[in-house]
C-alpha cells in the first residue's frame, strides 16, 4: 500500500529512521550525495537506494516517489525518528481516506530540554511541530503527484518546496488532512551561524510569491515574516554610513541626518535582537550569539531576498 522515500546525504541519523520504519514496509533511500561516495553502508533488506545526482531534496523525492509502485508515498527526513507502532499507525491514517483525500501528515513531536527555556535554534525546530504539510512525515498519494508533476526542482534546498508541492495539489481540487501517527523530529546542534545560514531561504520565498501570488503564507499557515523590517534595518545601517561619510565631508546636516539614521538601525537591532533573546535560557553564550546574528541576519536576507527576485526574473 505504501513505499517510504527518505533522501540523505549520509547522515548517521539515517540509521534510526530506518530502524524505526521497521521491517515490513518498502523503502526507498535517495543518495543525494554529489560524485561516486563510498555506499551508504549496510540498510536492511526492505530498502533500496536510487541516486539523484546531488540536485537537492526535490530532486532526490521526486526520483524517490518515482521509483515507487504503490498507491502511497510516504516521505520522510533522514534525521528523524517514527514513533514505534508507526508503520501499522500510518496504514490506519491512510486506508479509509477518502479520494477526494490526496495527501496526509503527520503529527511531529520536537523533544525539547527539560529545566530551561529552548535556544533560538531549538525554538526553529520546534516550529515543526505546527507546520502545515512539511515532509518530515508526509504521504501523497502517487496518482496526485503523478498530476502535480511532483516537486518543482528550482526549489534548490529542504525548504518550500514541500509548501509549494501543497499549496498546487489543493488548488487541483484535492484536500489535504493530518494523520494521528506520530514522528519524533530531534534538535539538531546546528552552530553559531545556523541563523544567518537559514536567511538563504527568502529567495525561495521570491519564487513562492511568483508562483503562487502574494498571499501565498496564508494558504500554509505561515505568518508575515520580518523582511519589511529586516530592509527597514537595512536601510537604515546603509543611509548611517553614506551619511556620515558625508559628515566627514562636511557637508551641511549631514551629522545630523548620519546620528539620526545611525539611531534609528540601533533600535530596530535592538529591538529584533532582544525578541530572540527573551524566549531564550540568556545564557552568556546565547547572548552573543543573538548579538551578533542579530546585526547580521536583515541585511543577508534581504541579499537573499533581491538574489531571489532576479533569479525569477530571468
Amino acid at each position: 500500500m505504501i513505499t517510504v522515500v527518505i533522501p540523505t546525504i549520509g547522515r548517521p541519523t539515517l540509521r534510526d529512521t530506518l530502524a524505526a520504519v521497521g521491517p515490513g514496509v518498502p523503502v526507498v533511500v535517495v543518495d543525494d550525495r554529489t560524485g561516486g561516495p563510498p555506499a551508504l553502508g549496510p540498510l536492511p533488506g526492505n530498502a533500496r537506494v536510487v541516486r539523484s545526482g546531488g540536485r537537492g531534496p526535490a530532486a532526490a523525492r521526486n526520483a524517490g516517489w518515482r521509483a515507487a509502485d504503490t498507491p502511497w508515498v510516504v516521505f520522510l527526513d533522514d534525521d528523524v525518528v517514527p514513533a514505534p507502532g508507526w508503520a501499522e499507525a500510518v496504514w490506519k491514517d491512510l486506508v479509509d481516506l477518502p479520494d477526494d483525500v490526496a495527501g496526509s501528515q503527520g503529527r511531529i513531536v520536537v523533544p525539547l530540554p527539560a529545566g530551561r527555556r529552548p535556544t533560538d535554534g531549538e525554538r526553529h525546530t520546534a516550529g515543526l511541530a505546527d507546520a502545515l504539510w512539511v515532509t518530515a512525515d508526509m504521504a501523497y498519494r502517487r496518482a496526485a503527484l503523478e498530476a502535480a508533476g511532483g516537486f518543482d526542482e528550482r526549489f534548490p534546498r529542504a525548504y518550500r518546496e514541500d509548501a509549494d508541492l501543497a499549496l498546487r495539489v489543493t488548488r487541483a481540487g484535492h484536500r489535504l488532512v493530518r494523520g494521528e501517527r506520530v514522528t519524533e523530529h530531534p534538535v539538531r546542534a546546528d552552530g553559531f551561524w545556523a541563523s544567518v545560514r537559514f536567511q538563504r531561504g527568502n529567495a525561495d520565498d521570491a519564487l513562492m510569491r511568483r508562483l503562487h501570488g502574494p498571499s501565498w503564507r496564508a494558504g500554509i499557515g505561515g505568518g508575515r515574516g520580518r523582511l519589511r523590517l529586516h530592509a527597514l534595518t537595512t536601510a537604515a545601517g546603509l543611509a548611517a554610513v553614506l551619511l556620515g561619510t558625508a559628515a566627514v565631508a562636511a557637508r551641511p546636516g549631514a551629522r545630523v541626518a548620519a546620528w539620526g539614521a545611525g539611531a534609528a538601525w540601533a533600535a530596530l537591532t535592538v529591538d529584533f535582537a532582544w525578541r530572540r533573546i527573551a524566549p531564550g535560557p540568556r545564557t552568556p553564550q546565547e547572548v552573543l550569539r543573538m548579538a551578533v546574528t542579530s546585526v547580521l541576519i536583515p541585511p543577508v536576507a534581504c541579499a537573499h531576498r533581491i538574489r531571489g527576485e532576479w533569479r525569477v526574473r530571468r
